[in-house]
């Protein structure tokens, strides 16, 4: 029997769209072992929302994996998730890099990082989340016609997410269909400059001015109407001490980069901006997480 913890994870940071990526201090548990049927327990996060049989997502993962190696036997699955789903906070990622993984270690790990991580792409979609859920820390990462190409930083343990979490969920492919599929050479230029500040920024733990590189004009002008109260967020969490702010992921989640100083202040002030929009919203003070997914 194999028994794993997997990272919550924030995507984009702003300008880094479908390239940005952190692992946070929340954790979904999954024991997994071979069975003489399918069998799949969940408690927590999703209890009476996900599937109980091969089509869950965490079991389709796994079975990914086997076929890659020959094996076609049943599994027993149980999942203990904190990870919300449809949050922004990468759900779908722990699933896949964990289901993916635990299979692995029960076939003695026949399958390279490399192709794990490949396959775990095809079946996400985009590298952003999956990478981070797999090898922890603040990661960038692309595919090119080499494959996946990623570098992997360790965040300053003095920088805290804040995450707001709205109590209403939102799919990134319903977050994905307001998107433009053209943009103006002038907001791509924009993004750019300003990724790439922010990746050097936070690889080199140099905070100074770092508030202005998370902006962007790509992706989170068109969400914000799926997302009632983030602009009011964006605005104002500079005042309340926040070095940035985001929306996390798809959304509808948003990210203040904080001290412990600050946390709680901007935690009280993003479920008091969703409030004003009628939205009820929690908020958890989380750590970076430079690990990816741990067998405890």
């Amino acid at each position: 029997m194999v028994k794993i913890m997997v990272p919550a994870t924030t995507a984009n940071f702003g300008p880094g769209f479908d390239c940005m990526g952190a692992a946070l201090s929340l954790y979904n548990l999954i024991e997994m072992d071979f069975s003489s049927s399918c069998y799949v327990e969940v408690k927590g996060e999703g209890v009476r929302q996900l599937p109980l049989d091969d089509s869950n997502l965490v079991y389709k993962a796994a079975k990914r994996v086997l076929a890659e190696t020959g094996i076609d036997r049943p599994l027993s699955i149980k999942c203990e998730n904190h990870i919300p789903l449809s949050r922004g906070l990468g759900s779908s990622a722990a699933c896949i890099a964990g289901g993916m993984m635990a299979a692995n270690r029960l076939v003695e790990d026949k399958l390279p990082m490399e192709t794990i991580m490949k396959l775990a792409i095809e079946m996400e979609g985009h590298p952003d989340n999956v990478i981070p859920a797999l090898v922890g820390g603040f990661t960038i990462s692309m595919m090119s016609n080499k494959g996946i190409i990623y570098k992997r930083y360790v965040l300053s343990e003095g920088i805290k997410f804040v995450v707001g979490i709205p109590h209403f969920q939102l799919r990134t492919q319903d977050a994905r269909k307001v998107l433009p599929k053209k943009v103006d050479i002038k907001d791509a230029v924009f993004n750019i400059g300003s990724a790439s500040l922010l990746a050097t920024a936070l690889a080199t733990g140099d905070l100074k001015d770092i508030g202005f590189f998370f902006q962007d004009r790509l992706h989170q002008p068109y969400r914000s109407k799926l997302v009632p109260g983030l602009e009011d967020i964006l605005k104002g969490a500079y005042s309340k001490g926040a070095y940035g702010c985001f929306l996390s992921g798809a959304g509808p989640s948003v990210i203040c980069l904080s001290n412990q100083e600050n946390a709680d202040e901007l935690g009280i002030f993003m479920l008091e901006a969703f409030k004003k929009h009628g939205i009820l919203a929690e908020y958890q003070i989380l750590a970076p997480c430079k690990d990816g997914v741990r067998f405890i």
